[in-house]
């Protein structure tokens, strides 16, 4: 069972929560079971599409900021305090 899939049938299974009959108490923990599986597949879902989006397509990620240089990028100045 895909991601998707998942995400679809879990929101069938809370929409038909309140209709099943279910003891109340049973059917709170069913709600918060449902929603934390909501989250957690839904957290992963972004991560994908996330690391996806920034994959160079050869292993490297596209948002590293390491710059190596030989040349001084900043200057030292000195300031006269008074």
């Amino acid at each position: 069972m895909t991601k998707e899939t998942l995400v679809f049938f879990s929101g069938i299974f809370l929409t038909l929560i309140p209709f099943l009959g279910l003891p109340e108490v049973w059917r709170q923990y069913a709600v918060a079971v449902v929603g934390v599986i909501l989250i957690i597949v839904g957290y992963v879902l972004r991560r994908v599409v996330y690391l996806t989006g920034i994959d160079k397509g050869n292993g490297e990620r596209g948002t590293d900021s390491f710059v190596e240089t030989t040349q001084p990028l900043f200057e030292e100045q000195e300031h006269d305090l008074k």
